[in-house]
C-alpha cells in the first residue's frame, strides 16, 4: 500500500509529496495505525493550507506600495447563491486562473473618489452572485475624506472576514488620489491594468467568455472603448454622436452586441447614468435602460449618485 507523507516546510510554502511504501497486512486488509497517521497528515496540511492562505494575503498589503493606508474600512460580502441567469460560463476559478490550493486570488483597485467606477462595482456585485468574495474597502492617505456611502460601497462587513481560506476571490478597493484607475491581480509577478476599460474586461472574464465570434468580440470592444472615450470624455458633439449609434443599434436588437447581455451592456448604461441626460436620450436608448434596470443588476451604483 502507498501512502503520502508531506514535506510542509518546503521553500515558499510548497507542499512537496514524499513516497513511502508500507506493506498490507497478509489479509489485504489496511493497518488502522495507518490509517490514522494519513488522517493526521491531511489535517495538518488542510491547517497549513489555511495558514499559507492568512499569509499571502498579507504579503500583498504589506509588501505593496499601496500599504501606507492611514484609514482603514472593512467590508466583505459573500454569496453562494446559483449563477446569474444571464452569465452561463464557467465558475470554476482553476480553470480560469490557474489552480493555487489554499490560496485567495486578490483584485487590488486603486480608484479616485471623484471618478466613481461604477462599471466595477456592477461587476463586484455580479462576481459576488458567481463566487464567494471577500471585499473590502480602504482609504489611502493621499485623500483626506471620502462619503460614507463610498466606504461601504462593496456591501456589508461578513461575520467570517477573518477567515480568508473560506473565499474565493479577494476585492480590495483603495480609494486613492490617482490620474487613472488601477488595477493589480498578482501583485509580485503582474504589471497594473489601467483604464476602467481595461479593468471592466478583466472582471468580467471572470463571469463569462467572451464571444467565440472574433467580430461579435470586437464589437463588445468596439461599444467598450467608444463608450469610455467618447460618451464619458468627448465632447458634446462626440457624445450626441454616439447617442445616435447606441439607438440605431438598439433599434435593431434588445442589447448592444448581439442576443444577450454583455460589458457593453454594462458599460454603456453605467456611463450614461452617470453622465448622461434623460432629456437628450433617444427613445431605442431610453427602452434599452429600463430592460438593464430590470434586471436588477444596478442598484448599488444608482444609490452611489444619490
Amino acid at each position: 500500500m502507498e501512502i503520502y507523507c508531506r514535506n510542509v516546510f518546503c521553500s515558499r510554502f510548497s507542499f512537496a509529496k514524499l513516497k513511502y511504501v508500507f506493506p498490507p497486512f497478509q489479509n489485504g486488509d489496511v493497518d488502522p495505525a495507518v490509517k490514522a497517521l494519513e488522517a493526521r497528515q491531511d489535517e495538518i496540511l488542510r491547517k497549513l493550507y489555511e495558514l499559507k492562505a492568512a499569509v499571502e494575503g498579507l504579503a500583498k498589503t504589506v509588501t505593496t506600495p499601496d500599504a501606507d493606508l492611514d484609514v482603514t474600512v472593512s467590508s466583505s460580502l459573500s454569496s453562494q447563491s446559483s449563477n446569474c441567469a444571464i452569465f452561463k460560463g464557467t465558475t470554476n476559478l482553476d480553470a480560469l486562473l490557474g489552480e493555487d490550493l489554499g490560496a485567495l486570488r486578490d483584485i487590488v483597485i486603486n480608484a479616485n473618489p471623484a471618478q466613481l467606477p461604477l462599471t466595477l462595482l456592477v461587476l463586484h456585485g455580479l462576481l459576488c452572485q458567481r463566487y464567494r468574495v471577500l471585499s473590502t474597502v480602504h482609504v489611502h492617505s493621499s485623500v483626506s475624506s471620502v462619503p460614507p456611502q463610498l466606504l461601504s460601497c462593496l456591501g456589508p462587513k461578513h461575520a467570517d472576514s477573518y477567515a480568508r481560506h473560506m473565499f474565493q476571490l479577494g476585492f480590495t478597493l483603495i480609494w486613492k488620489d490617482v490620474p487613472k484607475l488601477e488595477m493589480k491581480f498578482s501583485v509580485r509577478n503582474m504589471c497594473p491594468i489601467e483604464g476602467e476599460a481595461n479593468v471592466a474586461r478583466f472582471l468580467f472574464k471572470l463571469l463569462a467568455p467572451y464571444p467565440s465570434d472574433p467580430a461579435l468580440a470586437t464589437l463588445v470592444d468596439s461599444w467598450v472603448d467608444t463608450v469610455f472615450y467618447q460618451l464619458a470624455d468627448g465632447s458634446t458633439k462626440e457624445r450626441a454622436a454616439v447617442l445616435r449609434a447606441l439607438n440605431s443599434a438598439l433599434g435593431r436588437g434588445p442589447w448592444l452586441s448581439g442576443p444577450e447581455f454583455s460589458l457593453a451592456d454594462i458599460a454603456c448604461y453605467c456611463c450614461l447614468l452617470q453622465n448622461g441626460s434623460a432629456s437628450s436620450i433617444p427613445a431605442n436608448v431610453q427602452g434599452w435602460m429600463k430592460s438593464c434596470e430590470n434586471l436588477g443588476h444596478f442598484g448599488p451604483a444608482k444609490l452611489l449618485l444619490k
